[in-house]
């Protein structure tokens, strides 16, 4: 589905000009630092701004390689338990913002999901599509690809808001509540040293 290695942008989710609260360092000695999810992969990452710059949630910011205009560094990945109450609370509202923006990526997971073993489908992944549904969808899909979301909703009945359905699954798997990825990128083996590239 998606050929590059790294994010170019990334959604905000929170600014932080102290720093972050959990840092032992004295305040002055912080830098400040946002916390932003990654528009292609939904990386999570905290990233340095540049000297002056004031970010606003939702704000999408570049973090690629070459030169950025309000990044100075990604300082590090991070997973779901170390994102701020704001950052998590901002979080569902990105993600369906990021669905909205590529959704012919996820109606192509509706149009191409496989079985996973036997008795388990990867449809089965989304919360809130059980076999009665994976059916439907699977019947469905036969007759021709689905299109867009309202063509999903109009086609498979039950299935009332599969872009919701899709953006709980993202955060199951950003919290690594589920051993299966579809759509996160796994986490890395160790954490990203300070400056390094996630």
């Amino acid at each position: 589905m998606v050929d590059k290695k790294y994010e170019d942008r990334g959604i905000v989710l929170d600014f932080l000009p102290q720093g972050h609260p959990n840092d032992p360092r004295p305040i002055h000695l912080r830098e400040p630092i946002a916390q932003i999810l990654g528009d292609t992969f939904f990386t999570l990452l905290e990233v340095v701004p540049l000297r002056g710059v004031v970010f606003t949630p939702h704000e999408r910011v570049f973090i690629g390689k070459g030169e950025r205009d309000k990044v100075e560094r990604i300082k590090r990945r991070i997973g779901y338990e170390e994102l701020t109450a704001a950052a998590k609370s901002e979080l569902p509202v990105a993600i369906e913002r990021l669905i909205d923006e590529s959704s012919e990526r996820f109606i192509e997971f509706f149009n191409r999901a496989a079985p996973l073993t036997v008795r388990f489908h990867q449809l089965e992944l989304i919360p809130g599509i059980g076999k009665k549904l994976m059916w439907a969808i699977l019947e469905e899909r036969k007759k021709g690809p689905f299109v867009d979301f309202e063509d999903i909703k109009r086609r498979v009945r039950g299935l009332t808001n599969p872009k919701s359905l899709i953006a709980k699954r993202v955060v199951k798997e950003l919290e690594g509540a589920d051993r299966y990825r579809i759509f996160v990128r796994p986490p890395a083996k160790r954490a990203s040293a300070e400056g390094e590239e996630p």
